[in-house]
């Protein structure tokens, strides 16, 4: 009978759980790890009532046991999660497991009690994050409905203009007599429109960091100053411009079209702030080892409410018509993709200060680039230009053809390997646009060169970002128009690539 005693005291012991004998009132017997869950030692423990170790909302329960023991045969059985509490007061949650015991000195409650504040603790960080999940879900779809919202007011306003304005230009060329200052007139309305909803579309691409990026080492400082008296003229008269550049800056690795386009937005955003004129401070420096770019206004500043929805897309507090709300977005769009990171502080009364933060770039300085060739025309070069839009294809081809290209069109890839095979002389270019039916431009070029190696390829798309681009960067060697192009950028581009 001795072993049996000292293996179930080793049992007892060795348990991974608080385990405690209850006469009904007090406590007679504790294992170790009862001390350790509770904190009491087991010599001060035991005899005491159990009622040290419960909270007060569970006191209560004190009449419950008594019933229990006298109400329930020998071996019932029962669970019950709860909250207990340790010798210092703190509370936990707990898994109470309880059986009845028969013994020559009365009915005795085994209880073995579990700790799972760990346990609980994962689950309320589970709920939180799964709740912080939701409210991120329903931001975005928040943002992404006032994005949809925003974009088809402007575009239906930008598409009412072109509509009409070309009405009018038909109008009045099948009028009897027609007025030509009147149609010129009513062309460049809708070539306004247009270069509008052009401005919108690479906005929207910004922000959204889907715009192809041509990223090269730009030096910050000789960048602003190229770009100062295009900033003065949209500031307009009333407000001075004052550029301070920061010493030894290193070069930052980034498209300089798109920092171009942010210091504009600024600018703008600037400008309207300070309709009675004022100051804005452009300097440069360094800032925990990256180029810091701060743009300081003495404007009218933002209230607390509009600054923390600065970045928003289309939130604007101008009246309607006078912005699209797309300026700090689209700023954000192009700092974030190129590894940036943009703040704002402003205060009412005080003015606005943006601060953007870009990463070092190469040690070098990058050669100058080369002019932008001459939109000039053509010397009878065969060019094959693939387009599915059957308006874009009939454009691109009246405007090469009359500048002195021979022009093969077709309107999708496989007409144009096709076109390409019965062809017996050379095809000097490939024109073609990316994302078509069937087959892809990338795959209709990399088809065709196998066959004709002399061919160039000249891309055009509006949106090339999944096919051509790695992380929005234009891949090596491949040479991309924009859509929607000018005369003047298509022939710029057609005899920049045949002169390579």
């Amino acid at each position: 009978m001795e072993w049996s005693e000292e293996l179930s005291g080793g049992l007892l012991q060795a348990a991974p759980d608080a385990i405690l004998v209850i006469d009904g009132e007090r406590i007679v017997l504790v294992n170790d790890r009862a001390e350790q869950v509770y904190g009491w030692p087991r010599s001060e423990l035991v005899g005491q009532p159990v009622e040290v170790l419960m909270t007060d909302a569970s006191r209560h329960l004190r009449v419950e046991r008594r019933r229990l023991i006298a109400a329930s045969p020998p071996g019932s059985f029962g669970s019950v999660t709860t909250t207990a509490r340790r010798r210092d007061g703190t509370e936990f949650p707990c898994e109470s497991s309880t059986t009845i015991v028969e013994t020559p000195h009365g009915r005795l409650i085994v209880a073995v009690v579990r700790d799972i504040s760990e346990r609980v603790h994962a689950e309320r960080e589970k709920d939180r994050l799964r709740a912080e999940a939701q409210a991120h879900r329903s931001q975005r779809l928040e943002s992404l409905g006032q994005l949809a919202g925003g974009i088809a007011h402007d575009f239906n306003n930008m598409l009412g203009v072109i509509l009409n304005y070309a009405s009018f230009v038909i109008e009045e060329a099948e009028s009897a007599e027609p007025d030509v200052s009147m149609i010129a007139a009513d062309a460049k309305q809708v070539i306004r429109a247009g270069n509008r909803g052009t401005d919108l579309t690479h906005q929207l691409l910004a922000f959204a960091r889907r715009e192809v990026v041509r990223p090269q080492p730009v030096d910050l400082n000789a960048l602003i100053a190229a770009v100062q008296e295009l900033l003065r003229r949209s500031l307009g008269e009333h407000v001075r411009l004052i550029f301070r550049p920061g010493p030894d800056l290193p070069l930052v690795t980034c498209d300089p079209s798109q920092i171009e386009q942010m210091l504009v937005n600024l600018a703008l955003n600037a400008r309207d702030a300070m309709p009675s004129g004022g100051n804005l401070v452009i300097d440069t420096g360094l800032a925990d080892g990256r180029v810091r770019l701060r743009i300081c206004d003495s404007g009218r500043g933002m209230a607390p409410d509009v600054l923390e929805r600065a970045f928003e897309p289309f939130f604007t507090t101008k009246g309607s018509g006078e912005g699209t709300g797309l300026g700090l977005a689209t700023v954000y769009g192009i700092v974030t993709q190129a590894g940036g990171e943009v703040s704002i502080t402003s205060e009412v009364g005080l003015g606005t200060t943006v601060t953007v933060l870009l990463p070092a770039g190469a040690a070098t300085a990058p050669e100058s680039a080369a002019a932008r060739p001459a939109a000039t025309g053509g010397h009878g070069e065969t060019l094959l230009v693939v387009e599915d839009e059957d308006a874009l294809r009939d454009v691109a081809g009246r405007i090469l053809t009359g500048a002195g290209y021979r022009v093969i069109t077709a309107e999708g890839g496989a007409q144009a390997l096709d076109l390409a095979a019965r062809h017996d002389g050379e095809i000097n270019l490939l024109v073609s646009d990316v994302v078509m039916p069937g087959m892809l431009g990338k795959e209709l070029a990399e088809r065709l060169v196998v066959v004709r190696p002399e061919t160039r390829v000249l891309f055009m798309s509006g949106y090339a970002q999944p096919i051509l681009a790695s992380q929005g960067t234009l891949e090596p060697g491949v040479v991309l128009l924009e859509k929607p192009f000018t005369a003047n950028d298509l022939l710029a581009a057609v005899r920049s690539r045949l002169d390579g």
